[in-house]
């Protein structure tokens, strides 16, 4: 099997995190190396995102351009994120390691994006970036995230039932005519038949 590029996407709360580290873990299993990594990242773009998400850094009021903001923070971010010779996506995979990545270029048009001129900018901004090997979308009821998300100690501003809502149409939107390698499972499954279905697909497919 080849060094691998996979990104997970769904809405707040659908237990993306949690998957990562599980596939991550069963590639450790077959002494395979595998690294977590996520948008925003670590470095200092995403740093400042993040800060933003939790209003410790105030941007602007108005959420269209809030949204452009972020869609061009995330862009940049993503660029350091792929290519930084530090700890870069191609440097960890030319390391012989595969890189498995919480959001990518998809949740830049799920979440900041409301009307056909927003996904024509954030496209735009992302028409460079390289598509993974695979993207595992993990399909979530936004009434399960909602009730998940109410138990973290700290929220951001995206995780309320009307933008997830948006978020989630977004997704079937963007999907609906994805042609690379794509795994869409339902959220409301427990965690270890996600899991295994998950496996199961990279099994038959790499």
């Amino acid at each position: 099997m080849k060094n691998l590029f996979i990104v997970f996407e769904g809405i707040d709360g659908s237990g993306t995190s949690t998957q990562s580290n599980l596939l991550r873990n069963y590639f450790l299993k077959k002494g395979t190396n595998a690294v977590l990594t996520a948008e925003p990242s670590s470095g200092p773009v995403g740093h400042l995102i993040r800060e933003g998400l939790k209003k410790r850094v105030v941007f602007s009021e108005n959420e269209a351009h809030f949204d452009q903001q972020l869609a061009y923070l995330f862009a940049a971010d993503r660029h350091d994120h792929l290519y930084n010779d530090i700890d870069g996506v191609y440097k960890l995979l030319a390391e012989d390691k595969h890189v498995i990545c919480t959001r990518y270029y998809f949740s830049s048009l799920a979440y900041h994006c409301s009307n056909e001129d927003d996904f024509t900018f954030v496209r735009g901004l992302n028409a460079k970036f390289p598509n993974p090997d695979l993207v595992i979308y993990i399909d979530n009821p936004v009434e399960l995230s909602i009730e998940r998300l109410g138990q973290r100690t700290v929220q951001d501003v995206y995780e309320n039932k009307e933008k997830l809502t948006a978020v989630k149409k977004n997704y079937h939107d963007i999907f609906s005519d994805y042609e690379d390698k794509l795994l869409i499972v339902k959220g409301n499954k427990s965690v270890k038949e996600i899991h295994q279905e998950i496996i199961n697909y990279i099994e038959k497919n790499f």
